[in-house]
């Protein structure tokens, strides 16, 4: 999940692109359109196992974690925060050794959420699309050092572990 190595958008989805310095237009949708964020979602890439997990959408917010493991062990974690404040969506970022970052919706839908934040260091833009019943596309875009750069992160979805019984 995390901030730095997975979410990313083009700002298409948004109905134009996003500068750093400009206003972000801000959506009017439901958080309940995002139910489908809810679950759990995984990527691999060789050793590299990064994970996302979150609730479903319940009194206005929905609530996630993610890490990012390899053979060497823990890497990366976040907490994540998707909710509705003053009729916006927000996407609350607080990733392991960085500063909390705090995104809103300019596109949101029953297949798609594109968040943006132009004054963030990098990313400016973070983004999901489902693709079907079993995928998720993840997204972060934007400048960093004056050079666009757009990560993606294409998760799968798993059902989620029960606890374990003790």
């Amino acid at each position: 999940m995390l901030i730095r190595v997975m979410i990313g958008a083009v700002l298409a989805l948004a109905a134009g692109s996003v500068q750093a310095k400009r206003r972000v237009a801000v959506t009017n949708s439901s958080i309940d359109q995002l139910s489908w964020l809810a679950g759990c979602l995984e990527m691999r890439s060789g050793n590299r196992l990064v994970e996302e997990n979150r609730m479903a959408p319940r009194q206005g917010s929905m609530l996630g974690m993610g890490r990012t493991t390899t053979s060497k062990g823990l890497v990366e974690f976040e907490l994540t925060l998707i909710r509705e404040k003053e009729g916006k969506i927000l996407f609350e970022a607080m990733p392991s050794g960085q500063p909390r970052a705090v995104f809103t919706a300019v596109a949101a839908g029953r297949d798609s959420v594109v968040f943006a934040a132009p004054e963030h260091d990098y990313p400016q833009i973070v983004g999901y699309r489902r693709q079907g019943a079993d995928s998720v596309i993840a997204w972060i875009d934007g400048k960093a050092e004056g050079t666009r750069q757009r990560v993606e992160l294409p998760y799968r979805r798993l059902p989620c572990p029960g606890s374990v019984a003790r």
